[in-house]
């Protein structure tokens, strides 16, 4: 059995296990594509001419892949004009073959699955449910800004986050690897230890005041003592 078909503006002649070349499908490979517009149905001396379309007949195929083909060279010359244009053009077509022709409004028989399943969402969201509790216990009421540390001002804060400090999460987070980085990066000369950064981010996250106000009694005091 036959089948001429029409699709990107062209007709083709085909039959079952033909692969052939037709202008791009929206489709991915492995998937059935379903053409409806057959022009012609025919098998030895039965033919059927649709006027234009025969009614009841597809033709069903599967998409093998979709990529460019080979450059074309288009070359303009106009003679004593000086005119030369040179343009060069890669058509994207998809390559298919037939599965079945069909007729009488017969539908396509069960293909087995070519394309993966969908992942079962449930095991992503049961991983999910811990990342969403720890955000849960992350948002206490507190304003989670470098600069309520004491001693941190917006241009120690640009430094900062040019470091990869950004929050006082992070500061929180420090070990001492990363006292070490940060140090040795800004040249604090352990400020961080010495100021007790850490401390002061895990109190901020916690929801206590600031340590600013202690710290400006503690710097009076020391200059009355001297």
């Amino acid at each position: 059995m036959f089948a001429v078909i029409k699709t990107g503006g062209k007709q083709y002649k085909v039959a079952e296990n033909d692969i052939i070349k037709i202008e791009k499908l929206e489709a991915q490979a492995g998937q059935d594509v379903l053409f409806d517009n057959v022009l012609m149905v025919g098998s030895g001396a039965d033919v059927s001419i649709g006027e234009p379309l025969v009614d009841g007949a597809s033709v069903v195929a599967e998409l093998i892949e979709t990529k460019k083909q080979k450059t074309i060279i288009i070359f303009k010359k106009k003679r004593r004009q000086g005119y030369r244009r040179r343009n060069g053009h890669r058509q994207l077509l998809s390559t298919v073959r037939i599965v079945e022709i069909l007729t009488d409004g017969k539908k396509p028989s069960p293909k087995k699955a070519v394309a993966k399943k969908v992942a079962d969402k449930k095991p992503a969201q049961a991983k999910a449910a811990p990342a969403k509790a720890a955000t849960k216990k992350a948002s206490a009421d507190f304003i989670d800004d470098i600069k309520l540390i004491s001693g941190v001002g917006p241009a120690l804060e640009k430094k900062l986050h040019a470091a990869g400090v950004k929050s006082l999460k992070d500061i929180a987070a420090f070990k001492k690897a990363d006292i070490e980085r940060v140090d040795a990066e800004l040249k604090f000369g352990g400020r961080i230890e010495r100021e007790e950064w850490i401390e002061q981010a895990k109190e901020l996250i916690a929801g206590k005041a600031p340590r600013a106000k202690v710290d400006q009694k503690a710097a009076k005091a020391s200059k009355d003592k001297k």
